[in-house]
């Protein structure tokens, strides 16, 4: 019962310094911070704050200057590049406010993208793309290019790209912040039904109140640490 009950991120005493001497600057300052499995976590706090750092920390994408992270209880913050990658592709999707999605290439062959670099038969790729973007509710536009789509359909295409993997976590980062209001709460409600029904843990970073709304609890960051303050959203 213990081990369930244990979270699946965790931070302790994590600090991140960038440069050196009269030109370093610490962008997170000694953070705590557990996630349980199956989370919604928005994460919210002012430029320069220490949210995208704390994020780039929880998605491996780098590496802190001291403390510790370990997920799923296994401390990680000593791997190897190539370890950390590993870990990446089999646990963790990620969305990203500008899509990166390949412009002269279909929704389905971005979708499939992550599944080519697993190995995976052609056919066995293929059915697995078409099931992420029929999650998504893109049945029908699958051949068509990101030229093709609009500003809400490629950050669909961008989605089902990271789902299709069927990772533990779901790192977006500001992934409504090219988009307008509709098509904004559009991709959010699609996000929370994800970590509804699929038992997905979302972490999301975002400046907008509205859209922090949709996660079960906030976590705001100033100066390289977490407000101490509880924010229920």
């Amino acid at each position: 019962m213990a081990e369930s009950l244990a979270p699946l991120l965790s931070l302790r005493g994590l600090t991140k310094v960038y440069g050196q001497g009269d030109t370093a600057f610490q962008a997170l300052a000694g953070v705590d911070l557990d996630i349980g499995a199956g989370e919604f976590v928005a994460i919210m706090g002012p430029s320069g704050s220490g949210k995208s750092t704390a994020m780039n920390m929880l998605g491996l994408l780098d590496t802190p200057s001291a403390g510790t992270y370990a997920f799923k209880g296994v401390p990680v913050q000593g791997l190897s590049r190539d370890e950390r990658a590993l870990i990446r592709r089999q646990f963790f999707g990620f969305v990203f406010q500008g899509f990166h999605l390949l412009a002269r290439t279909s929704a389905l062959e971005n979708v499939e993208l992550p599944l080519i670099y697993r190995g995976l038969p052609a056919s066995e790729r293929r059915a697995q793309a078409l099931k992420a973007l029929a999650d998504v509710g893109l049945t029908g536009w699958e051949h068509r290019t990101p030229g093709e789509l609009s500003g809400g359909q490629q950050q669909r295409v961008a989605i089902a790209r990271a789902m299709v993997t069927r990772p533990q976590v779901l790192l977006a980062d500001e992934p409504t912040g090219n988009l307008d209001t509709q098509r904004s709460h559009e991709i959010m409600e699609l996000i929370q039904r994800l970590n509804r029904e699929q038992g997905i843990t979302v972490l999301m970073v975002t400046h907008e109140s509205d859209i922090a709304a949709y996660a079960q609890r906030t976590v705001r960051f100033v100066d390289g640490r977490i407000d101490k303050e509880p924010h229920v959203a």
